[in-house]
């Protein structure tokens, strides 16, 4: 969102009650540190691995995580012969100390504890994926982080589960929400809710 946009309040959905200022001129805010993250797993028991994940995520979030639903999804840009992604998208709280790059190598980290090897082919299979979507409005752009992610708003997979949780949400450099991204996108995915988070 560029400066002169005006100040908006976000409702998200689940979460009644609950509003965030988007004004990008507020900067190290509690609201303005709101942090999304795109979970995948197409390998091992991919539906345990998101909800152990998202055990995980909990204990690097200052409040309670909002989570979507798990979503089975056809594999997008990989090897012939990929399984189906088990795909979910959570908000975190960061603690004020925290900054993308920190929090790039915490889930880093946490993708290693849960089997992730080096790759050797472009999007292989692999037990767990945690892509940083967002961080606030922290725009990067280095070798190792680019923010936001240059492609969530082409993706349905993470788009759908991220509606759920945070329809109104405007995405830095976007100016539609993520219902009206998710309304026009275009795409061959295919994704089947598998049914409500656990609590």
């Amino acid at each position: 969102m560029g400066c002169e946009t005006k100040a908006r309040n976000l409702r998200h959905a689940g979460c009644a009650g609950v509003e965030m200022n988007s004004d990008p001129r507020i900067q190290n805010s509690e609201e303005n540190n709101i942090t999304v993250v795109a979970l995948g797993s197409n390998l091992g028991n991919s539906r345990d691995i998101i909800f152990r994940a998202f055990e995980r995520l909990q204990k690097i979030s200052d409040k309670p995580l909002q989570k979507s639903s798990l979503w089975k999804s056809s594999p997008v840009d990989c090897p012939p012969g990929s399984p189906d992604f088990v795909n979910a998208v959570v908000l975190l709280t960061p603690s004020p100390s925290e900054t993308p790059e920190t929090l790039l190598k915490k889930l880093q980290a946490l993708e290693k504890e849960f089997g992730r090897q080096t790759k050797k082919v472009l999007n292989e299979p692999r037990p767990l994926d945690l892509d940083m979507i967002a961080f606030g409005n922290e725009i990067r752009a280095s070798e190792k982080l680019t923010l936001p992610h240059p492609r969530a708003h082409e993706r349905r997979f993470v788009l759908q589960p991220l509606s759920e949780i945070a329809a109104d949400l405007i995405l830095p450099g976007q100016k539609k929400t993520v219902r009206e991204l998710l309304d026009s996108l275009a795409t061959d995915e295919v994704l089947t809710r598998l049914g409500d988070t656990v609590t």
